[in-house]
């Protein structure tokens, strides 16, 4: 009977959807076990081989759990908000969420079609207003919530307006702005219903500011730091510069030691660990307050070297801290702003990483030493950046490397405060192993006494304090797009309002124009009805604002990062329209045990998700303060490019291996136009782009090789695969064991479509072990020992490799179990039953197929997985060679339990032995118990 895997598959994903296999129940006497992926962002490119390598992965432990009676929670949904819908709108007037939903039907049906166990019934999307209504929700939560120091948790801001009704702020310890007043009780009720909203915003955990952003004019909005490469935004290479705007911004800040500790907490990859740690950017030190001479000013300083303080002989402040600007000097003005204007064009990224270029300008003003009351000069240079620390440092040149350059670059001062020490470019103190010198209090004092006894002195004059500070910086929350989540927010004169959880969702109204406004408005500026009729509580038309019940609304969008900052939770119960979740279902499941996805992700959505999280647990709405216990990061699949090469300055084309006669340039083909042995047919490549229709091939044997070259998967190398042409040309199974077998799970490994012949011609051999010609063949024979042997090694390997995530190892393990026992001619059912559990995991069609031929009526997902025994590894035999006078001369088969004695007894007794002794008595037999018997004759 033929392997006919396109009616089989197509038949088990029918049957899946009829009888919904793979829906999980909210509560169960079963344990439970939460399996996830990062959801994909569907594009109009649809999938190809790479994606679904974590996805299979996930997948295969779902199944593997269920088949260990777990309930399995697998979800499955949609990033589904994103700037590539919005950017096809703008260039063709096509609604995005037209884009978006034909985009998710090809996705759904490519996922479909590899089998995967998701249950679609708790399908999300993060453009639905059903779905958005609660993110929407959790913003309210987060404006009506500040950061409580004391107790380390967020709290509701009513408890805050309480302790400013009984006390004022000066004993409030909280998360807030820099520049938050100190005012008294009496003060604080003598202020207005707007004074009070403008303070509270300073302490809100979103809040409106004036904020330092990544503006790109071509796109029209502002980018996260993760959406920009190399200075350009990451879609369309476009370029970005730095402005300030009033934005939505989350104090994810006051999470930061959290956020750190939390690590150690959960089993995530060490590197992604220590990205995030790196990015939250923990340094003990101190904050040094500076006077601004001629000026009411103070520049503050975050320093890890408090010591180092008299060797700071000038300050540096970023190009865009605010008081450049109210402290350059009339004739340093003109050098000031150019400078400035420069470096708007290069991103923080990208200052970051020039470690090389020196540039900065003088400002003409001057700070006050604390100590010594000596001026130093205010520079700007765009190494130090407004968004680490305070957006200034005092440069100690004798002790950094780029303030040393930068003081070399511009003649400053260079003192040197080191004992001993000759300070050049090339050897610089070792700080925490030289005593201080000319430094007043701090002379001959080593690094941890001159740094307590330097924070001490600064307190004592009031111009500094130890602190521990943090790289990471709030979280720009607006975008100036259209596709995205709208604010729940109206401005009543200028200060934002919310609207009430109960009308909500508001939902992204149509617009003519999906770009800016002339008047530089984000595209919500373009909608007729977009004003909050705050009596009737409704969205009504623009031309009803009367600032005294209607007033307008927010035109930002809330950024892609906000949807998927909860969504795992939401799959818990997603179809509640009542609650984010229910207590039930949030109780049961708790949070993911297993999720997979790109470590690219390590420092946006993941950090945001546990930013989330963690607000949600102060807040008691999710048990847990870390969404996901386990997390796997996926290798890459690479693509294997084709290359033609191009002889220079002509349309001739020579083949691969003539290609060093020539001066060539490579040119990269679409790689499903060649087959196997990397010949093109020159046809196909003249059909396929214009460029090539009147070439010149120069041929090797009358054939056209291309070259080859790994690297990623991408429609820019035209190297992508489609999985729909693998499914129709080998199936999913074939597809989903392929990808497993093409290596450790974490590693990158390339894509070679030749290769899966071989996984294709296994299924064939499984099948086939089933079926003698045209008919099932399994009988209710007794299984041999061999046939035990072989299945029970296999449920071992198996059972290991998917524990450890090894799921590579597991496929040999299945291509040896089928090829001994098809030797064994092994049909018996107590052995073929149990391998069909054992491989569904992985190739789940063939595996449905089997067992119901095996005369079962339900699903083989539910069965239980095979329990390895140990008894059907142990050897009973062993083989004994048999040596005289030292030569081999046959082996003998002999009971495990045989003491030396009856071995020597049996292996005299065997005629062989006499053939060889031919009548004599044998001198000596030397029985090496369990190993080697010899006989010397």
């Amino acid at each position: 009977m033929k392997y006919d895997f396109n009616e089989i598959e197509a038949k088990w994903q029918k049957f899946w959807a009829e009888n919904q296999t793979f829906k999980a129940e909210n509560n169960s006497d079963k344990p439970k076990y939460y399996v996830l992926d990062m959801f994909p962002y569907p594009s109009g490119a649809g999938l190809h081989v790479g994606h679904p390598l974590g996805y299979i992965a996930s997948d295969i432990y779902a199944r593997f759990k269920r088949h260990q009676g777990f309930n399995v929670l697998h979800p499955q949904g949609y990033d589904s908000f994103g700037l590539p819908a919005e950017q096809y709108a703008i260039q063709t007037g096509q609604h995005p969420a037209i884009t978006t939903e034909t985009n998710i039907k090809r996705y759904r049906e490519q996922l479909d079609k590899i089998g995967f166990s998701f249950d679609w019934s708790r399908e999300v999307r993060t453009s639905d207003p059903a779905y958005y209504k609660w993110t929407q929700w959790i913003f309210i939560q987060l404006f009506n919530s500040w950061y409580n120091e004391d107790t380390d948790k967020s709290e509701d801001i009513s408890t805050l307006t309480t302790r400013f009704e009984n006390e004022g702020n000066k004993t409030v310890n909280a998360s807030c702005d820099a520049d938050t007043p100190e005012f008294t009780a009496e003060e604080w009720k003598a202020f207005s219903s707007e004074e009070q909203q403008r303070i509270l915003l300073k302490y809100r955990l979103t809040y409106l500011a004036e904020t330092e952003v990544n503006w790109c004019p071509a796109l029209g909005t502002v980018l996260a730091n993760d959406e920009i490469v190399n200075g350009v935004s990451e879609r369309g290479g476009h370029p970005v510069i730095r402005k300030k705007m009033t934005q939505w911004s989350m104090r994810i800040t006051a999470f930061s030691e959290r956020l750190l500790q939390g690590l150690e907490t959960i089993d995530w990859p060490e590197p992604l660990k220590e990205s995030q740690r790196n990015w939250i950017g923990k340094s003990v030190g101190a904050s040094v307050k500076f006077k601004i001479d001629g000026h009411d000013e103070w520049i503050e300083v975050f320093t890890t070297r408090p010591d180092t303080i008299f060797g700071a002989s000038f300050m540096t402040l970023a190009p865009e801290h605010d008081f450049v600007a109210k402290i350059t000097t009339a004739e340093q003005k003109e050098e000031v702003e150019a400078y400035v204007e420069a470096t708007a064009k290069r991103s923080e990224r990208e200052r970051m990483a020039d470690v090389k270029t020196i540039s900065g300008a003088f400002t003409g003003a001057y700070a006050i030493h604390p100590f010594s009351g000596k001026k130093v000069p205010i520079w700007i240079g765009d190494y130090v950046l407004a968004s680490y620390g305070t957006g200034a440092v005092m440069a100690v040149p004798c002790g950094d490397q780029r303030d040393y350059d930068f003081a070399k670059h511009y003649n400053i001062e260079i003192p040197n405060i080191f004992d001993g020490v000759d300070i050049s470019e090339e050897a610089f103190a070792d700080k925490e192993n030289t005593r201080i010198g000319n430094s007043d209090f701090l002379n001959g004092l080593g690094y941890k006494e001159a740094v307590k006894k330097a924070i001490e002195e600064l307190e004592k004059i009031g111009q500094g304090k130890g602190k521990v500070n943090y790289r990471l910086r709030d979280a720009v929350f607006s975008r100036q797009r259209y596709w995205g989540e709208p604010f729940p927010v109206y401005y009543v004169n200028g200060l934002p309002q919310m609207i009430d959880a109960a009308h909500l969702p508001l939902e992204l109204p149509e617009v003519e124009k999906y770009l800016p406004t002339e008047t530089g408005e984000p595209p919500l500026g373009n909608a007729e009805l977009w004003a909050w009729d705050s009596e009737n509580n409704r969205v009504v038309a623009n031309e009803k604002i009367d600032h005294k019940t209607v007033f307008p609304l927010e035109l930002n969008t809330m950024p892609g990062w906000a949807g998927s900052s909860y969504y795992f939770n939401r799959y818990m119960d997603a179809a509640n329209k009542d609650e984010i979740f229910s207590e039930e279902a949030i109780d049961y499941w708790k949070q993911v045990d297993l999720y997979i996805g790109g470590s690219e992700h390590a420092t946006g959505h993941l950090l945001y998700a546990r930013f989330w999280q963690k607000f949600l647990f102060d807040k008691g709405i999710v048990p847990v303060d870390e969404f996901a216990k386990k997390l796997i990061n996926q290798g890459m699949i690479l693509g294997t490019s084709a290359i033609v090469y191009r002889i220079s300055g002509t349309n001739k084309y020579v083949s691969k291996n003539l290609k060093d006669d020539y001066e060539v340039e490579e040119l990269r083909v679409d790689v499903n136009m060649v087959n196997a042995s990397d010949e093109i047919k020159i046809e196909d490549l003249k059909n396929w782009q214009p460029q090539f229709s009147d070439a010149e091939f120069i041929l090797e044997d009358g054939k056209y090789i291309v070259g080859r070259e790994i690297e990623k998967m991408s429609k820019r190398w035209f190297n992508v695969v489609n999985p729909d042409d693998i499914c129709e040309d080998y199936g999913a199974d074939t597809l989903r064991l392929y990808e497993m077998f093409l290596g450790p799970l974490e590693q990158a490994k390339p894509w070679n479509t030749a290769g899966i012949t071989g996984v294709f011609s296994f299924l064939k051999k499984l099948w086939k072990l089933y079926h003698n010609g045209d008919g099932f063949n399994v009988s209710d024979a007794e299984p041999s020992k061999d046939s035990l042997k072989t299945l029970h090694k296999t449920i071992k390997k198996v059972t290991e490799d998917i524990d450890n995530f090894s799921f590579n190892t597991s496929v040999s393990s299945f291509m040896i179990a089928v090829n001994e026992l098809t030797a064994q001619k092994c049909n018996s059912r107590a052995i073929l039953e149990p391998l069909a559990i054992v491989i569904s995991p992985y190739a789940p069609h063939i595996a449905e197929e089997l067992w119901q031929k095996l005369g079962h009526t339900t699903s083989v997902a539910y069965a239980p997985f095979p329990v390895f025994e140990k008894k059907h590894l142990v050897e009973s035999n062993k083989e004994y060679p048999v040596s005289f006078n030292g030569k081999m001369r046959f082996k003998i088969e002999l009971p495990l339990d045989f003491g030396k004695e009856e071995v020597e007894k049996a292996v005299l007794a065997d005629e062989r032995t006499q053939n060889q002794l031919q009548g004599r008595e044998p001198k000596k037999v030397i029985v090496v118990h369990g190993r080697i018997v010899n006989i010397v004759g």
